[in-house]
């Protein structure tokens, strides 16, 4: 297994308005430039109602006794919670969540899903910030979709080998303030959902969501405010290896000023209560936890049933 290695960093940023930066008008990772899908609308009609006088219609026009009735809704009732409750589960991720279906249509959103529903060009990240604090994230750049070679550090790349890599999609987004700079990857992998439970658990076990030579690399755009964001520049990260899609989520973030951090930190430890190195000052560490939990969410919302068709 890979070595340890440590290292610290500097200053912090509040939020305000949103940056700049138009998003970039790619739609999905075959078509560069269509037109941004807009975001469907759901209504829900208000259920059939019965006035005083009306009975309950009949069943295949038999007309039921109460008691059978009633069971008959209570079983339509409870199956429907249940579909419900696994969907629901799922979306937010609980332990459990989903099935094979959705473990296998989560796999291979990375070529049917368009960008914008993957990487959104704007984030809002609600109590995201140190505090709760409210935090926005603009996307200032979307890599090519690629494989895991020089993406990612090599003991990083060691580490993740037991699930393999399908394709690696990645995009880079600065804060309201441009202050701080956050790369956020979807590592789409080749395993089965017993894979990927064994390399989570792994992963809890020796720490290696916390070790500092097990880093991600940033994505860094040339002509952005992210173009000097590279591996010297990393200040907290996040890497979490999904139990119920094939798909590891990370984020790296750091300053939008490229300045220098001799020791970055994992996330949880820069958003430690009374932690006080520059790193969990500047907020840097709920930058990347943040909107790594965001493009998680805006993943799930993608699969299941009520997921809409790629267009």
């Amino acid at each position: 297994m890979p070595s340890q290695n440590p290292m610290p960093s500097q200053n912090p940023a509040p939020a305000s308005t949103p940056a700049p930066f138009p998003p970039d008008p790619s739609l999905s990772w075959s078509a560069p430039t269509p037109p941004t899908p807009g975001r469907p609308v759901v209504s829900f009609g208000e259920p059939e109602g019965y006035d005083a006088g009306t009975r309950p219609r009949p069943l295949g026009g038999l007309r039921l006794r109460p008691r059978i009735a009633v069971a008959a809704a209570c079983g339509v009732l409870g199956l429907g919670l249940i579909g419900g409750a696994l969907t629901g589960s799922w979306l937010v991720g609980e332990p459990g969540g989903g099935d094979q279906g959705t473990f296998a249509a989560a796999g291979t959103l990375w070529h049917s899903i368009p960008v914008d529903r993957l990487f959104p060009p704007t984030v809002d990240g609600k109590g995201a910030g140190p505090g709760g604090a409210d935090r926005t994230w603009t996307r200032i750049a979307v890599a090519p979709d690629t494989g895991c070679a020089d993406a990612l550090d090599p003991l990083l790349r060691k580490a993740l080998a037991p699930a393999g890599c399908r394709r690696l999609l990645r995009a880079t987004y600065i804060d309201a303030t441009q202050s701080h700079v956050t790369t956020v990857g979807l590592l789409f992998t080749k395993a089965d959902a017993a894979t990927m439970r064994a390399l989570d658990a792994r992963f809890a076990r020796d720490g290696l969501d916390r070790r500092a030579d097990l880093v991600p690399r940033p994505y860094a755009p040339k002509g952005t405010l992210a173009a000097g964001f590279g591996d010297a520049q990393r200040a907290a990260w996040t890497v979490s290896v999904l139990t119920d899609a094939p798909v590891v989520v990370y984020a790296v973030s750091g300053w939008a000023d490229d300045r220098v951090v001799a020791r970055p930190e994992p996330a949880e430890e820069a958003m430690r209560s009374g932690a006080t190195s520059a790193v969990a000052q500047a907020g840097l560490g709920h930058e990347a936890r943040g909107l790594a939990d965001r493009v998680e969410r805006s993943l799930r919302r993608n699969v299941g049933p009520s997921a809409e068709p790629s267009s």
